[in-house]
């Protein structure tokens, strides 16, 4: 497995703007239709590497967990298709499906999302505010595949509690590692 760090984009900056199909709902979503009360959790992920499969059921909890709380979470896959067939729209519909995904999963078939958000990698988490300027973007945990490490969240909750509570998250933020986003030629 490759392993490709997050760009670690600059925190305060604000979130790009979209309109992408949700291969689940088939209609297009917008992000301001979208963005949580309190925050907003904009995950790059994908259906194939082995980094999102290995944290899909603690993204799924973590998602549901705070629902509830003011915080919403969008999925998007900027894959190039047509070289990996199997994060097809589609194929995306069925895994959103198949994972119990309680958020939206979206498709960015241009990649210019993906360019915007200078992610680098699947997984890539992103955590905007209120207002969407980044305030966290990093890693869930410290698990990996086949490292031993449990999954917990740990990084992505202690962010999302910040957002919540209105607290300046002071712990390190380090990179998400995972497959590289796999560009177009």
């Amino acid at each position: 497995m490759a392993r490709t760090p997050s760009n670690m984009l600059p925190l305060g900056t604000k979130a790009p703007d979209f309109s992408l199909l949700d291969t689940v709902s088939g209609n297009t979503l917008h992000l301001n239709d979208l963005k949580g009360e309190k925050g907003t959790v904009v995950l790059f992920i994908c259906n194939h590497c082995p980094f999102v499969i290995h944290i899909n059921s603690e993204l799924v909890a973590i998602a549901n967990t705070y629902a509830g709380k003011g915080i919403s979470f969008i999925a998007i896959s900027s894959n190039d298709v047509e070289n990996y067939p199997q994060d097809s729209p589609e194929k995306m519909k069925i895994h959103a499906k198949t994972e119990g995904y309680p958020f939206p999963y979206l498709y960015d078939e241009t990649q210019e999302v993906a360019k915007a958000y200078d992610a680098a990698c699947t997984p890539d988490l992103y955590l905007f505010d209120s207002d969407l300027k980044l305030v966290y973007r990093g890693q869930l945990d410290d698990s990996r595949p086949e490292n031993g490490v449990p999954l917990s969240g740990k990084d992505l909750r202690h962010a999302l509690d910040c957002v919540i509570e209105g607290k300046e998250n002071t712990k390190p933020q380090k990179p998400s590692i995972g497959c590289n986003i796999k560009w177009k030629s």
